[in-house]
């Protein structure tokens, strides 16, 4: 998917869930998160199976 700046900006604008942790470098998050969803996104198959209940707590 695209890497655009705007599409960075707009999910390094943190969540409510993700502002009660903080975060050191807000944009540098952001990219790593759409990166990953990119990647489950286009590759759906690659991540099933591979979580276990206790690592979406």
């Amino acid at each position: 998917m695209d890497d655009t700046p705007d599409r960075t900006e707009t999910r390094a604008e943190l969540l409510p869930e993700e502002q009660a942790v903080e975060s050191a470098d807000p944009e540098a998050q952001a990219r790593e998160v759409l990166r990953d969803s990119d990647r489950r996104t286009e590759h759906p198959e690659a991540t099933l199976g591979r979580r276990k209940p206790e690592d979406t707590v």
